[in-house]
């Protein structure tokens, strides 16, 4: 598919006070490691943990702490973004559906190697309507930290999108760094954070469902 845009995004468009709402809720749950494609399976049941195997496998490709959100004053906040994004950008996806909210913290030397939020296939429990034959078509981010807060963990894109006939082509994010800021882009673009230097960066994630590309 070929894009015009990669990313959109909105300069300091969640206010201040959200953002350390947001934090604070946030920081009062219970967190957990973030996971990645299929590891949930692999969670002991009576522990709530991973092997010591599975959880050194993981953190060579991603190493930050998670707590799962579904609050609607914080989809309030968010929603309005993302069909502005949408529209603005040209891609015209159609979505109908927001999985809940990824609250993140990246402390020092934490980080997420290169992704991308979509896969082959698509959610395949007939018991949950709403994710049912959808696929991730549009991934959102929120910085909820103040740029000086913290060093490193910067954002960062391969428009490439890792097709090896293609000249590698990373770019930063510099439009996520002022606090309360968003990015929205398509799900199935690369992209990376880059490891924490020093303090906290605090981000929240929501991936936006759809029928599959037609």
């Amino acid at each position: 598919m070929m894009l015009k845009n990669y990313y959109y995004s909105f300069k300091s468009a969640i206010p201040l006070r959200i953002c350390d709402d947001i934090i604070k809720y946030g920081t009062q749950q219970r967190s957990s490691l973030a996971l990645t494609g299929g590891l949930q399976n692999k969670i002991n049941p009576l522990t709530e943990k991973l092997s010591q195997k599975d959880e050194k496998d993981l953190k060579k490709k991603r190493y930050s702490d998670v707590v799962w959100m579904a609050e609607k004053w914080v989809y309030k906040e968010i929603h309005p973004y993302i069909a502005l994004a949408n529209q603005e950008a040209g891609w015209n996806f159609e979505y109908d559906w927001s999985e809940s909210c990824q609250f993140t913290k990246y402390s020092k030397d934490q980080y997420y190697g290169w992704h991308c939020d979509s896969w082959e296939g698509t959610y395949g429990d007939p018991k949950d309507l709403n994710t049912y034959g959808k696929i991730r078509k549009l991934s959102v981010t929120v910085s909820l930290s103040d740029p000086s807060e913290y060093k490193g963990g910067e954002l960062e894109f391969d428009f490439r999108n890792f097709d090896p006939d293609k000249k590698r082509n990373v770019r930063k994010c510099k439009e996520i760094l002022p606090k309360g800021s968003i990015v929205v882009f398509p799900s199935f673009c690369w992209h990376r954070v880059c490891p924490v230097k020093s303090g906290t960066r605090y981000s929240l994630v929501v991936w936006n469902l759809g029928r599959p590309y037609k």
